[in-house]
């Protein structure tokens, strides 16, 4: 796994390894990033200036991409032991401790926002647990998310866009889906 353009081009990840059964731990791969930042850029470039946050952020991979393209913080967000770990180590790697913050919490129960809110959410639950809609419900209750923010949703399946948010786009990539939505109301 690595950052597949911008400053931190090039550079290898943390492996996840055998990683922790009980952590869920699916990389978004190499190949569905790289599509999914042309699909982004093609939408007028939403990641630079932005502040992400990454929702079951697993190895950091997507918040990475991010600001490797010019996002200027994002914030990391998963419970996982493993998931610290990785996340801390890439963050490290990528020379980014200033642009970055993790936050240990159950992204289904994120709480209020005590910083500004974000532009862009990566959400990437585990599949089929019907976690995504829960933490969106999460962030948007809690003041996570700026008025027009993008939401970039990673799951086993196409997803309907919630009340309050319209549908930008949908993309298949083997198993994977990508639904890009936009929020719509405050």
């Amino acid at each position: 796994m690595r950052i597949i353009a911008g400053t931190y081009r090039g550079l290898t990840l943390a492996s996840v390894g055998k990683g922790d059964a009980n952590a869920h731990l699916r990389p978004t791969s190499d190949r569905v990033r790289e599509s999914l930042f042309s699909v982004l850029m093609s939408l007028g470039d939403p990641i630079d200036g932005a502040r992400v946050l990454d929702l079951f952020a697993g190895t950091g991979a997507l918040g990475l991409e991010a600001l490797s393209r010019g996002a200027t913080f994002a914030s990391f967000v998963d419970n996982g032991a493993k998931a610290r770990s990785l996340i801390q180590q890439n963050i490290k790697l990528c020379r980014a401790e200033d642009q970055t913050s993790f936050i240990r919490r159950d992204a289904t129960r994120m709480g209020d926002c005590i910083n500004a809110p974000y532009d862009v959410i990566f959400l990437d639950p585990p599949y089929g647990k019907s976690l995504g809609q829960k933490a969106l419900h999460a962030a948007l209750m809690g003041g996570w998310l700026t008025q027009d923010a993008l939401i970039v949703w990673e799951e086993n399946s196409a997803q309907d866009a919630p009340d309050g948010f319209e549908m930008i786009d949908q993309r298949r990539y083997g198993d994977t889906h990508i639904t890009l939505l936009r929020r719509t109301s405050a």
